[in-house]
């Protein structure tokens, strides 16, 4: 028996600690429609979810300061959370863990890639066979910060083309490195991005389109011509 739901037809937010969580903010507050949060380790104890992913064993949080400045509250989460907190290990001090359905998952996805905590995320929201997964605060690296950037984004979008290969439609907040969405629209094409008038990508009527930037510059952010990556979105 599968220790997934079916979760057909459902639109799922994965969250985790990455600045642009504060467009899952101002998603919410302007009514976008989500059927269930996914909080990502120490985003439990910050916003309303429905699950948690924290791949690492509970031991990380209790039994020592490894975590750093998330020790604290997980250490706080975990002692009273009721689940479901999927991770590694179960451990008797945290009554709301549940073993991570690895196999299944990893068949689910045909693939074994999954080296941080929001890959596990994606690959469950692909075994559940989700319509939608909207990520936020998944970043990886800033433009602001030259010299850091934190391992797992390429994972993470092997993973989302997978996604999309099954018809899952994907969001990315639009201040997030991830899938290259913080780019400016004229950039995102290498070659063409060299050109005068760079060509760029978007959606029209729920389809692939390219034109000219300077025929959407004006007009990028309406809904007649809608300017998103292209691995952005998928319908």
């Amino acid at each position: 028996m599968s220790q997934i739901p079916d979760l057909s037809g459902k639109k799922v937010a994965i969250v985790a600690m990455g600045k642009s969580h504060s467009q899952f903010v101002l998603a919410k507050t302007h009514s976008q429609p989500i059927d269930e949060v996914w909080a990502i380790n120490a985003m439990a104890g910050v916003i309303y979810h429905d699950r948690v992913f924290m791949m690492d064993p509970v031991s990380r949080f209790l039994d020592s300061e490894d975590a750093g400045t998330q020790t604290g509250i997980m250490r706080s989460v975990l002692a009273s959370h009721p689940g479901p907190i999927y991770t590694c290990e179960l451990d008797d001090r945290c009554p709301g863990l549940v073993e991570f359905p690895l196999e299944e998952v990893i068949n689910a996805c045909g693939s074994g890639y999954f080296n941080n905590t929001v890959a596990y995320a994606i690959g469950y929201g692909i075994a559940a066979k989700v319509e939608e997964m909207h990520l936020y605060g998944i970043d990886f690296s800033y433009k602001t910060v030259v010299h850091f950037a934190e391992a797992g984004r390429a994972c993470c979008e092997f993973l989302l083309a997978k996604a999309m290969e099954r018809g899952i439609k994907i969001g990315i907040a639009q201040e997030s490195s991830l899938l290259d969405t913080n780019e400016p629209a004229q950039t995102k094409l290498y070659g063409y991005h060299r050109l005068a008038d760079p060509l760029v990508v978007g959606l029209e009527d729920g389809k692939f389109v390219t034109k000219k930037y300077s025929e959407i510059k004006e007009t990028e952010k309406q809904p007649a011509f809608e300017y998103r990556a292209p691995e952005a979105v998928r319908t």
